[in-house]
């Protein structure tokens, strides 16, 4: 597998990254109060970390639901948590321009899901040459993403992610098949499972998007057994208050327990020679 560096992390073998943050952007006080305590955790657990928050949400279900505070201020946000904390940090884009202005403060770009097939997307946050976690489109299979990565790839990146998200399942339902983080992983590039948009119910409550958060720690602990490389989870303080997708968000006053659970998974299927000693 390639071994891709995002700020001063490197994602590889030796222990599954964790991608970690609210979804979107809600205040400075809230988003320095969320990765400084995700900081502590991983410090503590010898997770690596990358801080993630979006400073717009442009794919919201209902036109009066809250986006964000925009890019100029939510860089200016995502920069104090990457220069205080020392974390690299990841926002997604959706927008051609935004890849550049963006690549100026953030370690690593992310394509959402609706937009994994738009071109000029992808090329432009190609051409910052920032690692790029690309996230698989919900009507996509993963043998599909090799266009995608094709396209990368000829602008001269090779800094790329792969993020399975779980697929349609019928009607505001997704369903996740763990076979997709085998196949993505034949393309020789880390693979991130993003166990939180996983357990969504798209526009499952009319006007925002429903979820069930007690299936992300079965599905990551799946996901990790099967080979994924990286955990995407979006965490929050308050999910039940939250602006934006609340219903599938992990509370922060959890995510230390469930850590410590997923590494146990991890050790198991990577580590063998330690669990033989350990018993």
């Amino acid at each position: 597998m390639k071994s891709i560096n995002v700020g001063n992390i490197t994602v590889n073998n030796n222990m599954f990254a964790l991608v970690a943050g609210p979804c979107v952007i809600e205040s400075e006080a809230q988003v320095m109060g969320v990765a400084s305590k995700l900081k502590e955790i991983t410090g503590l657990l010898g997770i690596p970390f990358i801080f993630k928050s979006s400073f717009d949400k442009a794919n919201r279900t209902s036109i009066s639901s809250y986006r964000g505070p925009g890019i100029n201020e939510g860089l200016r946000i995502l920069k104090k948590v990457k220069d205080d904390l020392g974390v690299p940090v990841v926002t997604d884009i959706h927008e051609p321009y935004q890849a550049r202005i963006a690549a100026e403060v953030v370690d690593m770009l992310q394509i959402p899901a609706f937009l994994c097939r738009q071109t000029d997307l992808l090329v432009a946050a190609a051409e910052t040459r920032l690692p790029i976690n690309i996230k698989k489109a919900q009507f996509l299979s993963a043998k599909d993403m090799k266009n995608v990565i094709t396209k990368v790839e000829e602008t001269g990146n090779e800094n790329i992610l792969l993020c399975e998200r779980g697929n349609t399942f019928g009607y505001n339902n997704l369903v996740v098949d763990m076979t997709n983080i085998i196949e993505l992983k034949n393309f020789g590039y880390p693979v991130v499972f993003d166990a939180t948009h996983s357990v969504q119910k798209p526009g499952g409550n009319l006007t925002t998007t429903g979820g069930n958060r007690e299936y992300v720690e079965p599905l990551a602990k799946a996901a990790l057994a099967v080979g994924a490389d990286v955990l995407f989870m979006e965490v929050h303080e308050d999910p039940d208050n939250a602006k934006s997708d609340g219903p599938n968000m992990v509370k922060l006053d959890e995510i230390e327990v469930m850590l410590k659970k997923l590494m146990k998974v991890f050790k198991a299927v990577r580590d063998v020679e330690s669990i033989r000693i350990s018993h």
